[in-house]
């Protein structure tokens, strides 16, 4: 901002840095989550082979569980309930307990909602690292069967690496896993792209005509595949939780400090 209080233009390269960035925090682990899903909706835990018709059936659950929960709900509502910037269920309680009309007895409910809220998402942080990061070498196993005894030491390696690299903070992070999120996500484009080509018919998946049927013709089978499937939908919430990361940080990026010498940061709700 410059001196006389108007903002300054945003430099493309900050724009593209910062998103980046946020590539790597918000959607690193979205990128991730058909490494396992489609190997367990096909696993001892549902029963089911991987023949065409329950694949389509399977892709087609998967595809529309991520534009009802992720584009639908997450995008289009939750995203937009944030407390100045901060998402998660804490800044959200932190934002309706300020509500001087709320009695005791509500903000002690809200209070409670919002600390099972936490533990679930803290709970969510603890198993899905470990499930990405073991899904991601266990394909490994499909290079050699050798690699099968060493699946387990290289998957601790990693994670204790990943966890070490979190002391950085969310920007560090951000830097260095855009660029490698960046390079997955084309990866997977390009195989995809591939794939899709060489069978075209896949893209009938696209049609929830085969969700629906496959949920007729399994029952009971697919419900608990179901439980499955929400594994690709579970990395909806970082989306939320680290909005404040995406939005403060451009907000640093383009106003800078002001003439009083207040940071972009001071309206947070928090210091």
């Amino acid at each position: 901002m410059s001196e006389n209080g108007t903002p300054q233009p945003v430099s493309r390269k900050r724009t593209a840095g910062l998103t980046l960035a946020a590539l790597g925090v918000v959607f690193g682990d979205i990128g991730t989550s058909p490494l396992y899903t489609v190997k367990e909706c096909f696993s001892e835990f549902t029963g089911l082979k991987p023949i065409p018709d329950d694949v389509l059936g399977i892709l087609s659950l998967i595809t529309w569980a991520l534009i009802i929960v992720v584009t639908l709900k997450y995008v289009m509502v939750v995203m937009r309930a944030d407390n100045r910037g901060e998402g998660g269920v804490l800044a959200l309680m932190a934002l309706v307990s300020r509500r001087t009309e709320i009695s005791a007895r509500r903000r002690n409910v809200y209070l409670m909602l919002g600390m099972a809220g936490a533990a679930l998402f803290y709970g969510d942080c603890l198993l899905t690292p470990a499930v990405s990061v073991l899904g991601a070498i266990e394909g490994l196993n499909v290079a050699t069967p050798a690699a099968e005894e060493w699946v387990v030491p290289l998957a601790l390696g990693v994670l204790i690496a990943l966890f070490a690299a979190q002391k950085f903070g969310t920007g560090g992070v951000g830097r260095l896993f855009g660029p490698v999120t960046l390079v997955w996500f084309v990866v997977i484009l390009i195989l995809g792209l591939r794939q899709i080509a060489e069978t075209p018919q896949v893209l009938i998946a696209l049609s929830p005509h085969h969700a629906f049927r496959f949920i007729w013709h399994h029952g009971v089978v697919a419900f608990v595949a179901l439980g499955a499937v929400t594994l690709a939908i579970t990395a909806a919430a970082v989306a939320s939780t680290t909005s404040g990361y995406s939005i403060h940080a451009g907000a640093r990026r383009k106003n800078g400090f002001s003439s009083a010498g207040g940071s972009a940061r001071s309206n947070a709700p928090w210091p």
